[in-house]
């Protein structure tokens, strides 16, 4: 008897160590894959300062503005709160509010995507399906198009060349039970709309809307978009589960055939951050792998798009929106990287302890390493 107790018991030991190893695998694509191939170790790095966390605002996506009085201004948008939050971006500290919920001009409905240029500040806002562009710093409304043409719009990547402002807006619309239409209805995933300013006032236009129905290409869960315009390309994270990837188009609304695969992102792609040194197009993109444990900026070459590595904060989970900045201000000699921390704040990581543990470029006046 007690020999037989004893080979039950190391039967089950064997048992449950196998068990434990198939639960360590993870299914891609229909490939089933060890996690550890695909989630390397990554470096902690300690955050400078986190906001304060109201997770009921929901923030969702962060913008850096230089004020002309010489501060900086950390800008994240609250989808709850249906407001954008205003933060020193050298400490943290709060600063004030804009807007309230409701429809009209100066007012948002769950506000997502946001960019800053110049003292524009563009917003995305989902359920008024339509972008507001507002004056900085006073945030004044002063214009709004595009409600006549997005359904459920997320993301924003902005840039201004041939005299206009060029916006691209991703529109993750859904099927009436809130699937993901087939691949034959993906063609409007990403629009182009271009404005001026004349008068205080806004002068848009819609060019187009892209993205490819079938192949490499179709677009099926979009939300973050990145435009690297010296390199012509526009990064959108598909977030589909079968996917989650990184599709490379260019500004045309053509695909690349360049992917940033899904093997550095173990749960789901989610905001870009591109740090740029323009005089030779090098740089890297920034991309979360958004966890709730294990949250993970992951870094790739800007050129090759091949993988450098990763890190994490010591604080950051669960990240929506990323913003970067390679300005000198406050304490960050170099800038920093602005990711949100689980729906309710932003933390603020110094790019010099980014560049110091990955063996990445301080500055562009460094040689490439």
């Amino acid at each position: 008897m007690i020999k037989l107790l004893i080979i039950t018991i190391l039967l089950a030991i064997l048992s449950g160590g196998c068990q434990s190893h198939s639960m360590a695998k993870k299914k891609l694509n229909n490939e089933v894959v060890e996690s550890s191939s695909i989630a390397p170790e990554v470096a902690s790095i300690k955050e400078v300062y986190r906001t304060f966390h109201d997770p009921s605002a929901n923030v969702d996506s962060p913008a850096v503005w230089n004020n002309p009085d010489g501060s900086t201004w950390l800008l994240a948008t609250a989808k709850e709160g249906n407001m954008i939050i205003v933060y020193n971006a050298a400490t943290g500290e709060k600063i004030t509010t804009f807007c309230e919920a409701g429809e009209g001009a100066g007012q948002l409905s769950r506000p997502n995507g946001i960019a800053v240029i110049d003292n524009l500040a563009m917003v995305v806002e989902r359920d008024n399906h339509r972008i507001q562009v507002f004056s900085l710093p006073g945030f004044r409304s002063l214009g709004i198009f595009g409600g006549e043409l997005l359904k459920r719009p997320y993301g924003i990547a902005a840039d201004f060349f041939e005299g206009k402002y060029h916006l691209f807006v991703t529109d993750n619309y859904e099927m009436p039970d809130e699937t993901t239409p087939p691949a034959d209805s993906l063609g409007r995933r990403v629009h182009h709309f271009t404005f001026t300013v004349e008068n205080d006032s806004i002068l848009a236009e819609h060019l187009k809307a892209f993205g490819d129905t079938a192949g490499d290409g179709a677009l099926f869960t979009v939300e973050s978009i990145l435009i690297d315009r010296n390199l012509d390309r526009l990064l959108i994270a598909d977030e589909n589960e079968e996917r989650r990837n990184i599709k490379i188009y260019n500004t045309e609304g053509e695909f690349t055939e360049l992917i940033i695969p899904s093997k550095y992102f173990l749960y789901e792609p989610e905001g870009i951050a591109l740090w740029s040194c323009d005089r030779d197009n090098s740089g890297y993109y920034i991309a979360v792998d958004q966890g709730t444990e294990n949250n993970t900026f992951q870094v790739f070459d800007r050129k090759t798009t091949a993988y450098i590595g990763g890190f994490s904060g010591l604080v950051t989970r669960n990240t929506d929106g990323v913003a970067l900045t390679q300005s000198s201000f406050g304490e960050f000699n170099d800038g920093a990287f602005f990711p949100v921390h689980d729906d309710g704040s932003i933390t603020a990581i110094n790019w010099d302890d980014i560049a110091g543990t990955l063996g990445l470029r301080s500055n562009c006046d460094q040689d490439i390493r």
